[in-house]
């Protein structure tokens, strides 16, 4: 309050000394015109607002010269000078505030540039240590942006952590499936005449090997390929109820490895309008999530149907219940419900992330319940182009 208290009082002195000086200047120039004028001035004034006239004498009968003020003339002349004066007044106040407070700005931005430097460079340092009480409002909106900041800062710092973590995990991992392939086929090509049994054996154990490689690349191409919001969506109209269906023909030796059955609930008439190919990753992402989650010999539902606006579809599993406080973390990145799992079942961690963020870029929701060993994921997606 002094500091703004004291700012007016300036301004105003100011406005008071500029208002003296311009009316010493009109008066000098008034001195200066008249004296070396020969009473130009003067003159003028006489002409303009003095009246002369010729009068008689009643008694003597002489004429003489009378000479009057105007003052109609003068209260003329005067309001004239009130007008263009005030207009003067007026236009000196305005550029003068106007001046005055644009170079106020400009102080005032580049201050507030240098306490913002000085405080996001500052580690540990209190926004009112930093800004004094003018600035109080700024204090708080970049103690915010500081606090956000550092939050997002962290985020990335244990995702990187996280991911870097994993990629040592994978890349350990990869050794060992590698290793087995190749002294299981260094023993087959080392004794051709090996009983078929065996040969058959090995040949199986080999394969086992080489499928769980090619599973451990294609999370290396998982971890490395996300960042869905680069990627546009190429959005058409799809037959949900037929890529269900080969969904589920595609699952068929999964399912079937894992004693388990897909049973879909759906109108053969159902369509969707989006992204074919991603929405299909979205569904093969959970049904996988709920094949290796679910209880051998139990059934896996699958339901479509629309609800208003939406296409609302489910996948049911019988399996553990998942705790809450677990049930809100399996949409983040790298997270896995079961770390013990190991590498031989365990997947990156993504598949669930990744469906989330495609079914938030088509506009809908994705989300899971679990209760009484039933774990139910929900997809709703818009039904048509919004």
């Amino acid at each position: 309050m002094d500091i703004k208290l004291k700012d007016k009082i300036l301004f105003l002195l100011k406005i008071i000394i500029g208002a003296c000086v311009i009316f010493m200047i009109c008066f000098g120039i008034f001195y200066v015109v008249d004296i070396y004028g020969n009473g130009l001035v003067l003159d003028w004034i006489a002409d303009k607002f003095v009246s002369t006239s010729v009068q008689t004498n009643t008694t003597t009968g002489a004429e003489f010269y009378k000479q009057e003020i105007s003052w109609f003339a003068v209260k003329d002349f005067l309001l004239k000078c009130f007008c263009i004066v005030s207009l003067f007044i007026s236009a000196v106040i305005y550029f003068t505030i106007h001046f005055y407070t644009k170079r106020k700005v400009a102080d005032t931005e580049k201050e507030a540039g240098k306490l913002i430097r000085r405080y996001m460079d500052t580690e540990n340092t209190r926004a009112e240590d930093v800004f004094a009480q003018q600035y109080a409002e700024i204090g708080t909106e970049m103690e915010r942006v500081k606090s956000v900041m550092r939050h997002h800062e962290q985020v990335l710092k244990e995702e990187n952590r996280r991911k870097s973590d994993l990629l040592t995990y994978l890349a350990h991992d990869l050794k060992t499936p590698l290793t087995s392939v190749m002294g299981y086929l260094s023993l087959l090509n080392e004794a051709p005449d090996m009983p078929e049994a065996q040969k058959e054996k090995y040949v199986g154990i080999a394969f086992d090997k080489a499928c769980r490689l090619e599973s451990l690349l294609n999370e290396f191409f998982e971890i490395t390929r996300y960042n869905l919001q680069e990627i546009p969506l190429e959005k058409e109209t799809i037959d949900l109820y037929y890529m269900l269906v080969q969904m589920m023909d595609e699952f068929y030796p999964i399912l079937t490895a894992h004693g388990n059955t897909a049973e879909l609930r759906a109108d053969e008439e159902l369509k969707l309008y989006g992204d074919s190919e991603k929405l299909a990753r979205v569904f093969n992402n959970i049904l996988k999530n709920a094949v290796a989650y679910s209880y051998p010999d139990t059934v896996i539902r699958i339901t479509a149907r629309e609800a208003g606006e939406n296409m609302e579809i489910s996948f049911a599993n019988r399996g553990k219940t998942i705790p809450k406080q677990k049930l809100e973390s399996i949409f983040e990145k790298f997270f896995r419900l079961d770390e013990a799992r190991g590498s031989n079942t365990g997947g990156a961690g993504l598949g669930l992330a990744i469906a989330k963020e495609i079914v938030e870029q088509h506009g809908g929701t994705l989300r899971a319940e679990s209760k009484d060993e039933l774990t139910v994921f929900y997809v709703s997606l818009p039904l048509r182009q919004s």
